[in-house]
């Protein structure tokens, strides 16, 4: 008989699966489904990525395999952006290292430094890979850290349970709540992580996606980070990328060298030409200044958002504009998968909270990356349902 691992076993119920089934049974029957779900955008990578990744890939030389760590050229290009954008000093030999997408390294972290039974902290909602395709899969105890409103869907650091955790993830701008945080609320967590003797993991995958004058930190802007922090970085959300699946990892060199030890044993890095692409679209960047094309996507989002935002309201559906990522947070005030089902016979699908974690029961998760028309389209659906 064919059993599944014992890790495998412990994962719990994929929610999304779940909804996928139920859509697709949906569209068999032919009702048009708007989308105000999943965290992938609509609008395309820039042109200039584009053109890079079309010439890249007719260089048969950049068919070959890649570096575990990643193309030498790939890891200058990201310690060029940190520093200009942060600030921050990387040495691209032993701090940074290719990722096929952000959610893969976060994965991958935990393989390196967590044992069968080791706790980690893990943010609550938030998104799942932290707790099962990390520290499940790694045979570690996911020990929840509510994100509750009260404090603004951050972590009390004050309050965190008394473990002997090895790692803390954390991930601001944060998904799927909207919440940010500040350079000062950074320094708490390092201090608090050196103190603990825990390694942060710091997922930062939206940090381009910001609104109303709001810039997102890096967490290794902060005095002492570089002792405790790995800061987990994509291409996907920046530039319109997630198909292309190209990331990158930075920080403290024993950890993205632990890193590298798995990697190295599992996948071949990225493709080369993809990550020839990407160092053009990180180039594009000047004097850590976004180029002109990251800035207009962010005006569609805030338009979308501004809309969004303003049409639940009027419907009785309470929630705030976040400063950034191209997320909706909104409180459903009861059991959030029926909320989402009720939504959905009416042709929108979002994301029910509980799907996130315990604490994100009560709330359901929109997302901006559809055309006006259709979220217009979609507040008229949900007018008739509620």
């Amino acid at each position: 008989m064919i059993e599944f691992s014992e890790r495998v076993k412990r994962l719990p119920p994929y929610i999304f699966a779940e909804l996928e089934k139920i859509i697709n049974e949906k569209k068999r029957l032919g009702l048009d489904i708007i989308s105000l779900s999943i965290g992938d955008p609509d609008l395309p990578p820039p042109p200039f990525v584009l053109e890079a990744l079309r010439e890249e890939s007719s260089n048969p030389k950049n068919h070959n395999y890649s570096l575990s760590q990643g193309e030498p050229e790939f890891r200058e290009a990201v310690a060029e952006w940190y520093k200009g954008r942060f600030g921050v000093d990387l040495d691209p030999k032993r701090e940074v290292i290719a990722l096929i997408g952000s959610k893969e390294g976060v994965a991958n972290i935990t393989r390196a430094f967590i044992n069968p039974g080791d706790r980690v902290l893990v943010p609550n909602p938030a998104y799942p890979v932290y707790a099962n395709g990390g520290t499940i899969l790694s045979g570690g105890v996911p020990v929840p850290v509510p994100l509750l409103e009260e404090n603004e869907f951050k972590p009390d650091l004050t309050s965190l349970p008394d473990t002997e955790a090895k790692i803390l993830f954390l991930n601001y701008p944060n998904n799927p709540t909207g919440a940010v945080v500040d350079k000062p609320y950074l320094e708490e967590v390092v201090e608090f992580a050196r103190k603990r003797n825990i390694v942060v993991c710091y997922d930062n995958a939206y940090s381009e996606v910001t609104f109303d004058g709001y810039k997102a930190p890096s967490i290794l802007e902060v005095d002492g980070a570089m002792d405790v922090a790995v800061e987990f970085h994509t291409c996907s959300k920046t530039f319109n990328m997630t198909g292309d699946r190209i990331g990158f990892a930075v920080g403290n060199s024993k950890l993205i060298e632990g890193l590298l030890k798995v990697k190295s044993q599992v996948d071949s890095g990225p493709p080369i030409y993809v990550q020839k692409a990407a160092v053009r679209a990180l180039r594009s960047y000047a004097n850590g200044e976004p180029p002109e094309y990251v800035k207009q996507v962010n005006r569609t989002y805030a338009e979308r958002r501004d809309l969004l935002v303003e049409k639940l309201n009027s419907l009785g559906l309470k929630c705030k504009r976040p400063l950034a990522t191209f997320y909706i947070w909104l409180r459903c005030g009861g059991d959030s998968m029926k909320f989402a089902m009720k939504l959905l016979d009416a042709g929108v699908l979002v994301t029910p909270g509980i799907g996130f974690g315990e604490h994100g029961e009560g709330y359901v998760r929109f997302s901006i990356t559809q055309s006006t028309e259709r979220i217009k389209e979609a507040c008229e659906r949900i007018e008739e349902v509620i």
